[in-house]
């Protein structure tokens, strides 16, 4: 009786595996599905009709034919702003927190607030950043203040993800550097990060991605409009961007061509966000090959 009840738990236990393995890949499968057909739907409307004038040229107010070009410049140099900022801060904290804060109530008060405010909605950011920037320096909307701000954004989501790919290394590693030496800063530098430098890039995709289509911060500390110029380096420039003038044209813009413009900017803006992750992805793919050879 022992080897038959035995037997029925193995078999019951293998339909219950198999069972499992089929929904979780049948869930895998809708996800997949579902982001296929939002990217061919976005993609499919607004690819189609892009052309180079769109992309350069400035946008119309009431006659039909406007382009996006201050509003896509803005995009990118407010994203690349922000990362020079909240990359080197972030990153730092993250290792900060994984390798020299020492385990305390402080530590973990200030690693709880950290996870907190990754959660907070950009528009209290926003809020933020118009206080700052609009109110208490007095220096308007401008893009300083929208990059600023969106650096501020991105800090906790980046050190929280930095710290947890930083503790995932295995601890042999580290000792195996110590054994050979080596001191804590090289251990780092030489050993912990190449390891997490996936997760690390994980994390800079995600508030990149993040940072290219955000509107609340970008609206309340940037604005919604531009200087009129195409290439405006200025930093105290108004800086619409892509994200708030596709919110703009849905929502206020009054020319003809409205839904047909903000169709190609919405594919634009989704397919600059994929070429943002697969930019970030392609030198880790070419490094692990090697290290794999």
């Amino acid at each position: 009786m022992n080897r038959f009840s035995a037997s029925r738990k193995q078999i019951r236990a293998l339909r219950l595996d198999r069972i499992a393995t089929a929904c979780f890949y049948g869930l895998g499968a809708l996800v997949l599905l579902l982001i296929f057909w939002l990217l061919f739907t976005i993609l499919g409307k607004g690819l189609p009709g892009i052309t180079l004038s769109f992309l350069t040229k400035l946008p119309e107010e009431i006659d039909p034919g406007g382009g996006i070009g201050p509003m896509l410049f803005n995009s990118f140099y407010v994203l690349i702003l922000s990362l020079i900022i909240s990359i080197p801060i972030g990153v730092g904290a993250g290792i900060y927190m994984a390798e020299y804060a020492p385990k305390n109530r402080f530590t973990e008060v200030l690693r709880i607030c950290v996870e907190s405010l990754s959660s907070v909605p950009s528009i209290v950011f926003g809020l933020l950043g118009l206080a700052i920037f609009a109110e208490l320096l007095g220096i308007g909307l401008t893009i300083l203040g929208g990059a600023v701000s969106l650096a501020f954004l991105n800090l906790p989501m980046l050190a929280r993800v930095t710290e947890e790919a930083v503790r995932a290394v295995p601890d042999d590693l580290r000792n195996a550097s110590y054994a050979l030496g080596a001191t804590k800063f090289e251990v780092i530098r030489s050993v912990v990060l190449p390891v997490a430098m996936d997760g690390i890039v994980t994390g800079i995709c995600l508030v990149a991605g993040r940072a290219f289509g955000e509107s609340a911060v970008i609206i309340l500390t940037a604005g919604l409009s531009t200087s009129g110029e195409m290439w405006d380096f200025n930093l105290f420039s108004p800086g619409e961007t892509l994200a708030v003038h596709l919110w703009y044209v849905n929502s206020e813009a009054i020319v003809e061509d409205a839904r047909q413009i903000a169709d190609k900017s919405a594919a634009v803006l989704v397919f600059v966000v994929l070429l943002i992750n697969l930019l970030f992805r392609v030198p880790l793919w070419f490094n692990n090959r090697k290290l794999k050879r």
